[in-house]
């Protein structure tokens, strides 16, 4: 589980290198197993609507709504379960190892699969934060990825591991 689907600073430095490390991490887990058909990803919900988020925000689950009040983005949030029904269907995924290696969004994998959170919603933080920010979230997409295929390793020692 990562913070975002960008390779980005995220805000604070420990946070954010263990935020961008857990996309790293995907990306060489899938180079490293790759040769045993094991599939690695990396994957981050948007607002998570976690218990802790409910407690911090005064709400709860059936009263949630009430909270935008106080934080217009939670208005977009996600419960749990949605990360879940992300993994369920990444899993059920007959194409996995070719998305392995890459972060993926809950919302982004919603669209693909047409999953919905428990309340029927497809809550998409990547809309939202586009209106609110602009382009200034750049998802890791085929143009990134190229930066950390064919270096080095992938020259001299192209069957490693």
């Amino acid at each position: 589980m990562t913070d975002g689907d960008s390779y980005q600073y995220r805000g604070n430095l420990f946070y954010d290198l263990a935020k961008t490390t857990s996309i790293r991490m995907a990306y060489v887990f899938a180079r490293e197993l790759r040769r045993k058909n094991v599939a690695a990803v990396a994957l981050t919900p948007g607002f998570l609507r976690s218990e802790v988020m409910l407690e911090h925000l005064g709400v709860t689950e059936v009263n949630w709504r009430e909270a935008v009040a106080k934080d217009p983005d939670f208005a977009e949030s996600e419960t749990p379960v949605y990360s879940g029904r992300a993994v369920v269907n990444l899993v059920a995924d007959p194409k996995l190892l070719e998305k392995s290696g890459r972060v993926f969004s809950t919302w982004a994998l919603a669209e693909e699969y047409g999953f919905s959170d428990v309340d029927g919603r497809r809550p998409h933080w990547g809309n939202h934060m586009q209106k609110k920010c602009g382009h200034a979230m750049k998802p890791c997409d085929d143009v990134f990825y190229k930066y950390w295929a064919g270096g080095m390793t992938d020259t001299l020692l192209a069957n490693w591991p």
